[in-house]
């Protein structure tokens, strides 16, 4: 190869070969993982046949995310061994197309907040639906409740929409809510119902007993307050696609490069390996000449 290398002299054909390789590698691991966990998760989850939207569910979610980097990630690791052009490319506009939607997700998240919430309290009021009877979602919103300190999405009202909570409904559970909105302390005895008839009492009556505000607010407001955390969290998860689109993109100029020097060029891969470069012929001539020169000498 010439002396003369496009874009970032430093970065050598053989050190951009290894880190794009590593750097592919590790993510197809990664996704495989991904992919594995969601997949139990999913058989695991099916045998109870709990939630109807897929929105809400982490198996599914698990299993896009992993299928998504598993295949982008194979493609990387494919086009880097092999130094082939097309697929190269196609990676690099798969990275760049992730890192693009990310981007953009992002900020429509942020101009457009009330619609987002809406959608998110849309499709918490369907897993409330369902709350008894999918794990999953009882497990998250429990959790979320608890540690942002909250109650259902828009507000606590919200879980008149699930059959047992419903004011109209039987039992000890009509009109409460679940004990994971009750205000409580670390070193109380739990009571399941102390939510008992929550449903029933004016906002302002409640706040002594159970959280009111609703937890699709308060989680935005805790990003919020925690803008630290939000920042970096989105710069673990940008950063190293940024610097894979780099590095891709160096690795085509050097590929390119390679190409305009040496003449034609094609993955043996995909041609089956009968087609020579003009380097390799140039390679096997003059070696076939110094073979003939060599026995020549020999025998004069």
């Amino acid at each position: 190869m010439s002396n003369e290398v496009r874009y970032c002299d430093r970065c050598s054909y053989l050190f951009l070969k290894f880190s794009l390789i590593v750097y592919a590698t590790l993510f197809w691991l990664i996704g495989g993982f991904i992919l594995a966990i969601g997949i139990y998760a999913e058989v695991e989850r099916q045998q109870y046949k709990t939630l109807e939207g897929v929105f809400l569910a982490p198996a599914i979610i698990l299993i896009v995310l992993g299928v998504i980097m598993f295949i982008v990630s194979f493609i990387g690791v494919l086009a880097s061994l092999r130094d082939n052009l097309c697929l190269l490319k196609v990676f690099l506009y798969m990275l760049a197309l992730c890192l693009i939607l990310e981007l953009v997700s992002g900020i429509l998240a942020l101009i457009f907040r009330r619609q987002t919430e809406d959608l998110l309290n849309k499709n918490i009021r369907k897993g409330m639906v369902n709350y008894y009877d999918d794990l999953d979602f009882k497990n998250i919103m429990d959790f979320v409740q608890k540690t942002f300190k909250c109650c259902g999405g828009t507000d606590f009202t919200d879980w008149q929409v699930n059959m047992y909570h419903n004011c109209s409904a039987p039992g000890p559970l009509a009109c409460a809510v679940p004990y994971t909105c009750c205000q409580s302390k670390h070193s109380e005895v739990v009571n399941t119902l102390c939510g008992y008839k929550a449903l029933e009492k004016e906002r302002l009556e409640n706040t002594e007993l159970i959280y009111i505000r609703g937890c699709t607010n308060a989680v935005f407001i805790w990003f919020m307050d925690n803008y630290k955390i939000m920042a970096g969290l989105l710069l673990g998860i940008l950063v190293p696609q940024f610097f894979g689109v780099i590095f891709t993109w160096l690795y085509i100029t050097r590929v390119e490069d390679a190409i305009e020097e040496y003449g034609h060029y094609m993955d043996g891969l995909l041609d089956g390996g009968t087609q020579k470069t003009k380097y390799q012929s140039k390679i096997e001539h003059q070696a076939e000449l110094c073979t003939r020169f060599t026995i020549k000498s020999f025998f004069f």
